[in-house]
């Protein structure tokens, strides 16, 4: 069983594949509470973590989750976007942690159909799990977009920094690449950056933390001097420039 909160057509506005039409599915549940980006006020409580809280939070937004028992039922939702275009779009598989579903048949299923089907798939992760590549083949079909955190996420490092599953998913994924949050108010060791990344190839992106217009204008520039530092590559967020938090829907 897997749960979907939600599923839109945008542009994707991070990382390698910044402004491609994109089919998004968002699964919920994530292995990571990640306090150090941000409290946010729902219904007047106070809650520390990411910027998609529908979508990691069981407790407060689990009946708003939709359960998905077989895979035919998460490529119908693919081709609803699909029906009307004459291009092919990306597939981007996104959360909360979707990886936490990685041997499910449903979530696994439709993996190996995009696959088959020629489709440019994205996992957004966060990078500590991994699948078994020579059981689950189509995954090496997928390209990874590694999203391990820092230190500045508030998570240990033994608990965010899984670098077995990290050489899984750099090696065994197509084209993966490594993308962090970085949050100029919290001084970012490059040397831990370094550390996590040491010895691949795979191209390293780094974005501004911000959730909103504001906070990412307040953070883009020094980021940008960041990666000119350091030879990163800089990823704004496309979708919170136009649409100001909200993915176009």
């Amino acid at each position: 069983m897997v749960y979907l909160v939600e599923d839109f057509f945008s542009i994707q506005g991070e990382g390698r594949y910044v402004g491609t039409p994109s089919v998004f599915l968002r699964f919920g549940g994530c292995n990571l509470k990640c306090p150090g980006f941000g409290t946010y006020e729902i219904d007047g409580e106070p809650v520390e973590g990411c910027d998609t809280l529908r979508a990691v939070d069981k407790r407060r937004f689990g009946r708003s989750w939709k359960p998905m028992e077989r895979a035919t039922d998460l490529i119908a939702v693919v081709q609803r976007y699909l029906d009307p275009l004459d291009y092919r779009p990306h597939v981007v598989l996104t959360g909360g942690e979707p990886m936490l579903y990685h041997d499910d048949p449903a979530f696994y299923g439709l993996v190996g159909w995009l696959v088959r089907e020629g489709f440019v798939v994205t996992v957004e992760t966060n990078a500590t799990i991994a699948p078994d590549f020579d059981r689950y083949r189509a995954y090496e079909g997928v390209t990874f977009a590694m999203a391990v955190k820092l230190a500045n996420s508030g998570e240990p490092m033994k608990k965010r920094v899984k670098p077995a599953a990290i050489m899984a998913l750099a090696m065994r994924g197509r084209d993966s690449f490594f993308k962090f949050t970085l949050d100029p108010s919290v001084p970012t060791n490059a040397g831990e950056i370094r550390e996590i990344t040491e010895g691949f190839a795979n191209e390293i992106y780094c974005m501004p933390l911000g959730d909103d217009l504001h906070r990412l204008q307040k953070n883009a520039l020094l980021v940008a001097e960041f990666c000119l530092e350091h030879g990163y590559r800089y990823s704004d967020r496309l979708h919170v420039r136009l649409w100001n938090r909200e993915e176009k829907r």
